[in-house]
């Protein structure tokens, strides 16, 4: 396999693929959870605990279909040695699935229309992020890979903040909306679709411009995917030999069900259960990307210092904690303070995962195991929200639903303290 020298890396080959985070940051923020979710439970379901349900079967949707695809084109790419075609590819399917999502009127017969398109973008996004991650050994020495990776997702909430800031100048809570849209049709709200689309693509072009591929292998695609497949297959064979990986990744599958379920219906639980209006709940992702970010950058420096493995047991304590606040929370007030917390042991928990699976990945190997890594986080996310749909469709509350990712973060942690630090290269 072919890998790349890092003394040919510079910082700003770098910084352009931390910027990766900061781009599909708009579409986590403003699709995802804050604001798009919450139109579309309110507006065009017209139920905020239905809306939660089909957001959620939408969204396990597409995380199954990563999960089953990620691996194997993880090793096809591995065999063919670039990874950029296929980042920009994924990439332009995000951006035209997120766009798409424009034309959705607040109207019930829109909800078939938004749940393919919120799915297509979902999947480009999150195949994207399989590509993105895997360059990350390539790119920086083994004993700064905790402090990028951090400062990468730092980046990322950062970018949170600033897309959040723009849409509720510029669109959510504008007296005169920019272009003249038509807030009665909702089209102010609407807009974060194209907006999130363009910010994608905007700042996804320096990773393209600047930052380094590693060399072609010289094969075709067809010899690609079959030399691929062949690798996947000794891969999943050699598993037995790689117990300690293996229970890192199942440790990383039931916590990521917890976070994907945070995620998902997070905006929609705070606007059905404390009734904030759409204008509070970005005001409050504005908040949770800012904690998220600080907690990120600060826990980088814990994981070069203390290991992976700690950084991430420590942040999944804070999030057990303040998640369960949140949930119990008896006001708005308590849900602010709890909500906001949780912030902090988000970002860690996903930046220093992606650290440990670099610090694990064997030499050229990475994209394959990053693609075993994806499918750990997605193979089961299906269940956290088809859980949480499960739940509040069978007692008719938004509370009990969410409750569920409680148990993912319990036992996830659980099974990560069975698991070896890696050893330092």
């Amino acid at each position: 396999m072919t890998t790349m020298d890092l003394r040919i890396v510079s910082t700003r080959a770098r910084i352009a693929w931390a910027l990766f985070d900061w781009a599909n940051s708009a579409y986590a923020t403003l699709i995802v959870t804050f604001v798009f979710s919450t139109y579309f439970a309110l507006a065009v379901v017209g139920d905020p605990l239905r809306g939660q349900q089909l957001w959620g079967w939408a969204a396990s949707a597409s995380g199954l279909a990563v999960a089953i695809l990620a691996p194997v084109l993880g090793a096809v790419t591995d065999a063919g040695g670039r990874r950029k075609p296929w980042l920009f590819g994924f990439t332009a399917v995000a951006a035209v699935g997120t766009a798409l999502l424009w034309s959705s009127e607040p109207n019930p017969a829109f909800i078939v229309w938004v749940m393919v398109w919120y799915a297509i973008g979902n999947l480009g996004i999150e195949f994207g992020v399989v590509f993105a991650n895997a360059m990350l050994p390539d790119l920086v020495p083994p004993s700064r890979i905790g402090r990028w990776s951090g400062w990468a997702w730092g980046l990322g909430y950062a970018g949170g903040i600033v897309s959040m800031v723009v849409a509720l100048l510029a669109f959510v809570q504008a007296d005169r909306p920019l272009f003249g849209l038509d807030k009665l049709a909702f089209e102010h709200i609407r807009a974060v679709a194209p907006l999130a689309a363009l910010w994608l693509i905007v700042f996804t072009a320096p990773l393209f411009l600047f930052t380094p591929d590693r060399p072609a292998t010289g094969g075709n695609l067809l010899q690609n995917f079959g030399a691929g497949l062949r690798q996947l297959r000794g891969t999943l064979a050699l598993m037995r030999a790689h117990r300690n990986t293996a229970r890192f990744l199942i440790a990383n599958m039931i916590t990521m069900d917890g976070l994907v379920t945070v995620f998902v219906v997070g905006g929609i639980f705070a606007a059905g259960a404390f009734g904030l209006s759409q204008t509070q709940v970005l005001m409050f992702g504005i908040v949770l990307n800012l904690t998220g970010g600080l907690g990120a950058a600060a826990f980088g420096w814990v994981d070069d210092r203390a290991g992976p493995k700690r950084t991430i047991l420590i942040a999944m304590v804070g999030l057990f904690v303040t998640a369960a606040g949140a949930v119990a929370a008896p006001s708005a007030t308590w849900f602010w303070i709890f909500g906001s917390a949780l912030g902090l042991f988000v970002g860690p928990v996903q930046a220093a995962g992606r650290s440990m699976m670099a610090r694990l990945a064997p030499p050229g190997h990475s994209t394959e195991f990053f693609g075993l890594f994806a499918l750990s986080g997605k193979a089961t996310a299906f269940l956290g929200p088809a859980a949480v749909a499960t739940v509040t469709a069978a007692t008719g509350s938004q509370r009990w639903g969410l409750s569920v990712l409680l148990l993912f973060f319990a036992v996830g942690g659980a099974v990560l303290w069975t698991v070896r630090e890696p050893p330092r290269r």
